[in-house]
């Protein structure tokens, strides 16, 4: 199980990741790891850090700001943030 403080733990995992772009099986390009992108958003959030400098793991700042940016456009996080519901402010 995943512990990590800014992680979501992996039932909250299970609830959303079908819900993700990216995936395999859904259309369009399949992201390498949709875990790892949705972990360093609030990871930037909860740690305060700019988009530019997430650590090494989670990948290039400027394409996890994009990537970040066309989810919210396209109500990605919106979906998401539904799923999982208001659960003691997960």
């Amino acid at each position: 199980m995943t512990t990590r403080r800014y992680a979501l733990r992996d039932d909250q995992w299970a609830r959303i990741a079908g819900l993700l772009p990216g995936r395999a099986g859904h259309v369009g390009g399949t992201a390498p790891d949709n875990r790892l992108f949705v972990d360093a958003v609030p990871y930037r959030y909860r740690a305060g850090i700019l988009w530019r400098d997430p650590p090494g793991r989670f990948g290039e700042g400027r394409s996890v700001r994009q990537r970040s940016g066309r989810w919210a456009k396209g109500g990605v996080w919106a979906r998401l943030f539904m799923a999982l519901g208001d659960a003691e402010d997960e």
